[in-house]
């Protein structure tokens, strides 16, 4: 499992993170997604622990409390859902709009 870190400042990097969250336990790994176009970070990370009773004495103590100038949102993280494919939606490529041919 890992722990969802949100409202972070965007200036924080892993290390930072690695840092404070080894306060309680061994950090196993930290993502800090970034933006696609800008290569910024997008405010928020991920941080797996190498136990559960780490992750849990780490949200306990996090959640809410202030650093680098923000209030952390500190949880267990949801699973990733999947993205649907599309359906539906237009008639592409078949011969049922607009003008019939009826000679």
């Amino acid at each position: 499992m890992s722990i969802y870190v949100g409202n972070l400042s965007y200036t924080v990097t892993q290390d930072d993170l690695t840092k404070v969250f080894s306060d309680y336990g061994t950090v196993k790994r930290v993502q800090l997604p970034t933006d696609r176009e800008t290569g910024r970070a997008r405010g928020f990370g991920f941080v797996e622990m190498e136990s559960s009773a780490a992750e849990d004495a780490a949200i306990e103590a996090l959640d809410g409390a202030e650093w680098m100038g923000r209030v952390m949102k500190v949880n267990k993280a949801r699973p990733r859902e999947e993205k649907s494919t599309r359906s539906g939606g237009g008639n592409w490529g078949k011969n049922s709009g607009g003008y019939s041919r009826d000679y």
